[in-house]
């Protein structure tokens, strides 16, 4: 916006959106806080929309000083009018390593005015926001995080999010379409948009984390991504000062005292220079409590009561934990990385003379028609159009089988082909292939914050200051009640300090999650954030749809029973007819049959539906409908002996569809849609787990009890759209409920359960709709995500214990004068360290058998 006053004219309406709000005291909060600013009117503050609007007087406050009121409660306010006017920037961020490194960068960026919608995604390395026009520059941002002591590179837009080698932020705004049918459970839904979540879940913008963490001075340059750790310019710093340490030891065993403290004490200030000047910097983009003003401060004080010796070992240990983290973090992003490996770099493009050309795998365009060899990497989701082949998508989609393809078969990007010569179309773009959508979908994911870890960020803000304040209390109190001298007071004074930091607990939870998430997208097991991870394994109950979730989706017509006067022919024409042009499994069963049988679809006119009931049309000037015994009956068809024929079929466990035309029964068709193979094993082992299972369907009772007595679940049957919502409700009311369904035709149900899993395919449904998604078609895969979310949620509260155990242990040694400085900064560091490896070990986690 133009002008000083960001535009700002008489009566001007400005809408805000503010995250970070979770209850209605945020509401009176934020509401109180922007009407004490004056010339502000009509303000309504949406909890559930996180919007804040409000009228603005010219001579009243501008829009930056209602978004400076909202910042200092916590909360991000971002004008939508701005974010709308300017397109997100993204800059590469090398050197962030743990939890407050998100924290500075967010604070020291969100302090530039005009700019908003800040996100920094910590094991993508990048850092995403958008600038209002004629305010902050795009040097001026660099230079704000340069002096963080970060190295930041702007990506250009095909380094930008969208591309397998370069992670996307962006969303796919691609939509699948469901079938409205009336075969029961197949009602028409729209599929829920990535990342909607019953549960609230933040999406990274908005920091929590106040003012804490690791130095990152002498941050390498981007040539180090290609070194080992061990010549990187923080491994350089560490060599140095391990240099001046060890060598002013060794000296101080055969030279006078007086003589060898020089040294240590320029150690010290070697590395005193660079976290000096980092704390500095920090102090201005407001994070004055970081770990770089502890560190400072203690070993500066340590040097001036002449403990130079132990300072000197307290910033060479220092140094040696950031080297670590550093190692660490890059050994996590190494695992979202992997996926990007998966697409091969380039492909076998066919030429109009059937001749190929070498190409890069991003360079393919839609349309393009590619030859894939035995034992090569698919390089794009396509269709098969010449070949068949065994298709190994255990990279993709975690399933270990090799699975048949042929021509008019759809193949994702990163599968191998084992065997027979491929001819694949290319129908997705580089940057919309199944590859780069799960690259972009974990991304995101590690964005996010879950429930745990924005306690624990919230509950660090308090945690620094208050230990600072402790420190000035054992420094001056013992002294007057303790009779201790004031070397001792300042001495273990500038311990606690050193104790004090938070980065450990900080980093506990989001390197746990960021391992677990990783860990699951390479076994083909997408969750999209923390929030529904850390849930899953909390579930009390897991409802299952029927058709393509419990057994396999791939009906076909068993039975065909025409009523007196009708030839079966007769009966499957007119079924074709209505069912022409759907991609419901039962039309696409219906009409298989009728092809199978030669018989000829007849043309159709006014087709429609009746949502969960049935499929109408005008087939030859006769009124045809295709549905449910049930709304058969309520049409009044006469159905005479067919009413025990269908309800024997439903009987065994099928499904009857009956055929009225012109208002009388033409016939019944038989249709069965077998469990999955591993459906029963997998609802025993959810059981084993101290889980309910229970079958939702919108198909007939007695076809819904067949199946579920022989998997050994509850069931649900001849439930409505509407009916299914009201179901996972009650179920809600008992503790939390998982919702699996096929993602397209379950979508409603999906969003009101408190986490949706959408099951199949590695399509478009499994990587856009619900909260996770199982890319391979084995119900067994419920079980493993409910596995990975509680083995993760045990790896956060082992890390929490650490750190927060070291840190108490060491507290209680520093007071009784046991440990000193350099154990203290062992307390911080090394528990950082202890915290991140043991979050490393979720990268190797593997289902149990």
């Amino acid at each position: 916006m133009d002008g000083p006053r960001g535009g700002n004219i008489p009566g001007q309406p400005v809408t805000w959106r503010v995250e970070g709000m979770d209850c209605a005291s945020c509401v009176a909060k934020v509401e109180k806080a922007v009407s004490r600013l004056p010339g502000i009117s009509d303000i309504k503050v949406n909890l559930m929309a996180e919007r804040l609007g409000a009228t603005l007087s010219p001579d009243g406050a501008t829009p930056e000083a209602v978004e400076k009121q909202i910042g200092a409660l916590g909360y991000k306010a971002t004008r939508l009018e701005a974010a709308a006017a300017s397109p997100p920037l993204s800059w590469r961020v090398e050197g962030m390593d743990c939890g407050s490194c998100i924290a500075k960068v967010e604070k020291a960026v969100g302090r530039l005015p005009g700019v908003s919608d800040v996100s920094v995604n910590l094991m993508a390395e990048r850092l995403t926001l958008r600038l209002a026009p004629g305010t902050t520059d795009v040097a001026a941002v660099e230079r704000q995080v340069g002096a963080l002591g970060y190295k930041v590179r702007a990506l250009a837009r095909q380094d930008a999010p969208g591309t397998p080698s370069a992670p996307a932020d962006g969303h796919d705004h691609d939509r699948c379409r469901g079938h409205d049918h009336g075969h029961g459970e197949h009602e028409h839904a729209h599929p829920k948009p990535v990342g909607t979540q019953s549960g609230s879940a933040d999406d990274g913008s908005h920091a929590h984390g106040g003012a804490f963490g690791h130095s990152h001075a002498d941050h390498e340059d981007p040539a180090d991504a290609t070194k080992p750790w061990y010549a990187t310019g923080k491994a350089r710093l560490v060599w140095l000062l391990g240099t001046l340490v060890v060598g002013a030891y060794a000296l101080s065993l055969v030279l006078p005292h007086d003589l060898t403290y020089p040294l240590f004490l320029i150690a010290t200030l070697v590395a005193l220079v660079p976290f000096g000047r980092r704390a500095f910097n920090l102090a201005r983009a407001g994070s004055p409590f970081s770990i770089e003003t502890l560190m400072v401060t203690a070993a500066a004080g340590a040097a001036v009561i002449g403990a130079a010796e132990e300072a000197a070992v307290v910033v060479l240990l220092f140094a040696l934990g950031e080297l670590l983290e550093n190692v660490a973090a890059g050994r996590a992003r190494a695992g979202i990385k992997a996926l990007a490996n998966l697409m091969p770099r380039t492909a076998l493009r066919l030429r109009a003379d059937n001749s190929t050309e070498q190409v890069p795998s991003d360079r393919l365009s839609v349309g393009d028609l590619v030859l894939v060899r035995p034992g090569d990497r698919v390089p794009c989701d396509g269709i098969i159009e010449d070949g068949r082949s065994a298709l190994d998508e255990s990279p993709v989609t975690g399933e270990s089988v090799p699975v048949n393809r042929g021509p008019g078969e759809a193949v994702v990007a990163g599968s191998i082909n084992t065997d027979g010569a491929l001819r694949v179309r290319v129908t997705r773009a580089a940057t919309d292939n199944t590859i780069a959508r799960i690259i972009r979908m974990v991304e995101e994911a590690t964005a996010s914050r879950a429930p745990t870890q924005r306690f624990i960020e919230r509950f660090s803000t308090y945690w620094t200051p208050g230990a600072m304040v402790v420190s000035a209390l054992v420094i001056l109190v013992p002294p007057f009640l303790l009779g201790w001298d004031w070397w001792t007071s300042v001495y273990r004074g500038l311990a606690v300090l050193l104790i004090a930091c938070p980065c450990a607990l900080v980093i506990s939870v989001p390197a746990a999650l960021a391992s677990g998430l990783s860990a699951g997208a390479r076994r083909g097991l997408l969750i999209k954030g923390g929030a529904a991870l850390e849930e899953i394994g909390t579930a009390r109950t897991v409802a299952f749809d029927k058709t393509g979730t419990l057994t396999a989706g791939h009906p076909r017509v068993t039975d065909v029973l025409p009523a007196s006067g009708t030839s079966a022919s007769d009966l499957l024409a007119y079924a074709a007819a209505v069912e022409q042009g759907s991609s419901h499994p039962l039309a696409k069963a219906v009409m298989a049959e009728a092809g199978s049988r030669g018989i000829a679809t007849p043309a159709a006119s006014d087709q429609g539906a009746v949502p969960g009931k049935a499929v109408t049309a005008t087939v030859g000037g006769r009124r045809v409908s295709v549905g449910s015994p049930r709304h058969a009956a309520e049409l009044g068809a006469r159905m005479g002996g067919l009413v025990e024929q269908a309800a024997r079929l439903e009987g065994e466990g099928k499904t009857a569809v009956v055929v009225v035309v012109d208002g009388a029964a033409a016939g019944v068709l038989a249709l069965r849609d077998e469990p999955r193979a591993d459906a029963a094993a997998a609802v025993a082992a959810l059981s084993k787990l101290g889980i309910r299972s229970v079958m939702l369907t919108g198909d007939n009772a007695r076809t819904g009890a067949a199946i579920a007595s022989g998997l050994g679940l509850d069931v649900k049957a001849e439930l409505l759209p509407e009916d299914k919502l009201r179901e996972i409700g009650a179920l809600r009311s008992a503790g939390s409920v998982v919702m699996v369904g096929d993602g397209i035709n379950d979508a409603p149900a999906l969003a009101a359960a408190s986490v949706g899993v959408a099951m199949g395919g590695g399509t478009d449904v499994a990587l856009e709709t619900a909260d996770a998604a199982v890319l391979k078609d084995r119900v067994s895969g419920v079980v493993e995500l409910v596995g990975l979310s509680r083995s993760t949620m045990t790896n956060v509260k082992t890390n929490v214990a650490i750190a927060v155990g070291l840190k108490a242990v060491f507290l209680v040694t520093t007071m009784v004068g046991v440990t000193g400085l350099w154990p203290a900064i062992m307390a911080d560091t090394g528990a950082t360290v202890l915290v991140t490896l043991n979050a490393l070990r979720l990268l190797a986690w593997k289902p149990a058998v």
